[in-house]
Protein backbone atom coordinates (compact mmCIF):
# COMPACT_ATOMS: atom_id res chain seq x y z
CA UNK A 1 0.00 0.00 0.00
CA UNK A 2 1.53 3.31 -0.66
CA UNK A 3 0.74 6.60 1.26
CA UNK A 4 -0.40 9.52 0.24
CA UNK A 5 1.26 13.17 1.29
CA UNK A 6 -1.56 15.83 0.62
CA UNK A 7 -0.58 19.65 0.39
CA UNK A 8 -3.32 22.33 -0.03
CA UNK A 9 -3.76 23.83 -3.23
CA UNK A 10 -1.24 26.16 -3.65
CA UNK A 11 -2.03 29.57 -2.79
CA UNK A 12 -0.20 31.53 -6.00
CA UNK A 13 2.88 32.46 -6.36
CA UNK A 14 4.15 35.77 -4.57
CA UNK A 15 5.56 37.23 -6.80
CA UNK A 16 6.30 36.56 -10.91
CA UNK A 17 10.02 36.62 -10.03
CA UNK A 18 9.17 33.66 -7.50
CA UNK A 19 7.25 31.80 -9.87
CA UNK A 20 9.80 31.66 -12.50
CA UNK A 21 12.61 30.84 -10.21
CA UNK A 22 10.57 27.57 -8.99
CA UNK A 23 9.38 26.54 -12.03
CA UNK A 24 13.29 26.65 -13.31
CA UNK A 25 14.09 23.85 -10.03
CA UNK A 26 15.25 20.90 -11.69
CA UNK A 27 13.63 17.65 -9.98
CA UNK A 28 16.39 15.42 -11.40
CA UNK A 29 19.75 16.21 -12.68
CA UNK A 30 21.07 18.50 -10.36
CA UNK A 31 24.27 19.65 -10.73
CA UNK A 32 24.94 18.34 -7.03
CA UNK A 33 23.41 15.05 -8.39
CA UNK A 34 26.00 15.13 -11.62
CA UNK A 35 28.62 15.87 -9.63
CA UNK A 36 28.30 12.81 -7.39
CA UNK A 37 27.33 10.69 -10.71
CA UNK A 38 30.48 11.81 -12.42
CA UNK A 39 33.12 11.40 -9.45
CA UNK A 40 31.42 7.55 -8.62
CA UNK A 41 32.07 7.26 -12.57
CA UNK A 42 35.40 8.14 -12.22
CA UNK A 43 36.25 5.71 -9.41
CA UNK A 44 35.14 2.92 -11.92
CA UNK A 45 31.08 2.73 -9.32
CA UNK A 46 28.70 1.97 -12.19
CA UNK A 47 25.08 2.43 -11.31
CA UNK A 48 21.46 3.31 -12.18
CA UNK A 49 20.02 6.86 -12.42
CA UNK A 50 16.52 7.56 -11.65
CA UNK A 51 15.59 4.21 -10.84
CA UNK A 52 11.96 3.34 -10.22
CA UNK A 53 11.40 2.52 -6.61
CA UNK A 54 9.94 -0.95 -6.64
CA UNK A 55 6.78 -1.32 -5.51
CA UNK A 56 6.16 2.56 -6.31
CA UNK A 57 6.55 3.19 -10.32
CA UNK A 58 5.54 7.35 -8.89
CA UNK A 59 8.73 7.47 -6.51
CA UNK A 60 12.73 7.27 -8.31
CA UNK A 61 15.86 6.44 -6.69
CA UNK A 62 18.63 9.13 -7.51
CA UNK A 63 21.66 6.52 -8.02
CA UNK A 64 20.87 3.22 -7.55
CA UNK A 65 23.40 -0.11 -7.44
CA UNK A 66 20.84 -2.74 -7.84
CA UNK A 67 23.29 -5.65 -7.03
CA UNK A 68 24.55 -4.15 -3.63
CA UNK A 69 20.72 -2.15 -3.04
CA UNK A 70 21.62 0.66 -2.48
CA UNK A 71 19.70 3.58 -3.11
CA UNK A 72 21.22 7.30 -3.13
CA UNK A 73 19.24 10.04 -2.72
CA UNK A 74 20.90 13.55 -3.38
CA UNK A 75 18.60 15.64 -1.12
CA UNK A 76 18.15 19.73 -1.82
CA UNK A 77 18.50 21.38 1.19
CA UNK A 78 15.22 23.50 0.76
CA UNK A 79 12.75 20.87 -0.88
CA UNK A 80 14.03 18.36 2.05
CA UNK A 81 14.27 20.44 5.21
CA UNK A 82 18.13 20.57 5.67
CA UNK A 83 18.78 21.58 8.98
CA UNK A 84 21.99 23.56 8.40
CA UNK A 85 20.99 25.52 5.07
CA UNK A 86 17.48 24.94 4.69
CA UNK A 87 14.80 27.94 5.02
CA UNK A 88 11.19 28.27 5.62
CA UNK A 89 9.96 30.98 2.95
CA UNK A 90 7.91 34.09 4.54
CA UNK A 91 5.46 34.86 1.74
CA UNK A 92 2.59 31.75 1.65
CA UNK A 93 4.55 30.28 5.47
CA UNK A 94 2.01 27.97 5.98
CA UNK A 95 1.57 26.28 2.58
CA UNK A 96 5.39 26.01 2.37
CA UNK A 97 5.64 24.06 6.17
CA UNK A 98 3.01 21.85 4.81
CA UNK A 99 4.69 21.17 1.32
CA UNK A 100 7.73 20.80 3.02
CA UNK A 101 6.88 18.05 5.84
CA UNK A 102 5.03 16.22 3.20
CA UNK A 103 8.17 16.04 1.46
CA UNK A 104 10.20 14.63 4.56
CA UNK A 105 7.35 12.10 5.53
CA UNK A 106 7.13 10.96 1.77
CA UNK A 107 10.32 10.52 2.16
CA UNK A 108 10.69 8.50 5.34
CA UNK A 109 8.21 6.63 3.88
CA UNK A 110 10.08 5.72 0.96
CA UNK A 111 13.37 4.51 2.89
CA UNK A 112 11.05 2.38 4.79
CA UNK A 113 9.51 1.04 1.60
CA UNK A 114 12.90 0.14 0.56
CA UNK A 115 14.27 -1.44 3.86
CA UNK A 116 11.40 -3.55 3.91
CA UNK A 117 12.07 -4.80 0.13
CA UNK A 118 16.01 -5.94 1.57
CA UNK A 119 17.34 -2.28 0.35
CA UNK A 120 19.84 0.48 2.02
CA UNK A 121 18.66 4.00 1.83
CA UNK A 122 21.59 6.34 1.52
CA UNK A 123 20.46 10.17 1.80
CA UNK A 124 23.14 12.88 1.10
CA UNK A 125 22.71 16.61 1.19
CA UNK A 126 23.12 18.59 -1.72
CA UNK A 127 25.61 20.97 -0.01
CA UNK A 128 27.93 18.36 0.44
CA UNK A 129 31.11 18.09 -1.78
CA UNK A 130 30.93 15.36 -4.22
CA UNK A 131 33.96 13.58 -3.10
CA UNK A 132 32.86 13.25 0.55
CA UNK A 133 29.92 11.94 -0.88
CA UNK A 134 31.13 9.39 -2.95
CA UNK A 135 33.06 8.52 -0.01
CA UNK A 136 30.51 7.21 1.91
CA UNK A 137 28.63 5.76 -1.15
CA UNK A 138 31.86 3.55 -1.34
CA UNK A 139 32.34 3.00 1.85
CA UNK A 140 28.40 1.56 2.17
CA UNK A 141 28.79 -0.48 -1.24
CA UNK A 142 32.28 -2.10 0.21
CA UNK A 143 30.29 -2.73 3.14
CA UNK A 144 27.54 -4.18 1.19
CA UNK A 145 29.99 -6.50 -0.88
CA UNK A 146 31.52 -7.27 2.55
CA UNK A 147 28.17 -8.71 3.73
CA UNK A 148 26.93 -10.17 1.01
CA UNK A 149 30.52 -12.73 0.81
CA UNK A 150 29.79 -13.32 4.92
CA UNK A 151 26.98 -13.30 7.11
CA UNK A 152 23.64 -11.52 6.21
CA UNK A 153 22.66 -8.61 8.31
CA UNK A 154 19.24 -6.84 8.14
CA UNK A 155 19.32 -4.19 6.07
CA UNK A 156 18.56 -0.21 6.63
CA UNK A 157 18.51 3.10 6.20
CA UNK A 158 21.89 4.90 6.42
CA UNK A 159 22.58 8.48 7.86
CA UNK A 160 26.29 9.08 7.79
CA UNK A 161 27.32 11.62 10.22
CA UNK A 162 27.56 15.54 8.54
CA UNK A 163 26.63 14.08 5.22
CA UNK A 164 23.52 12.54 5.25
CA UNK A 165 20.08 13.28 6.91
CA UNK A 166 19.69 12.54 10.72
CA UNK A 167 16.77 11.30 11.79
Amino acid sequence: MVATFNVPAHPGSSSDDVSARMSRARRRDTSAELALRRELHRRGRRFRVVFRVPGNNRRTIDIAFTRQKLAVFVDGCFWHGCPEHGNKPAANREWWLAKLAANQARDADTDASLQTQGWVSLRVWEHVPAGAAADVVEAWLDRLDSRAASTTTPPGSARASGIGRDR
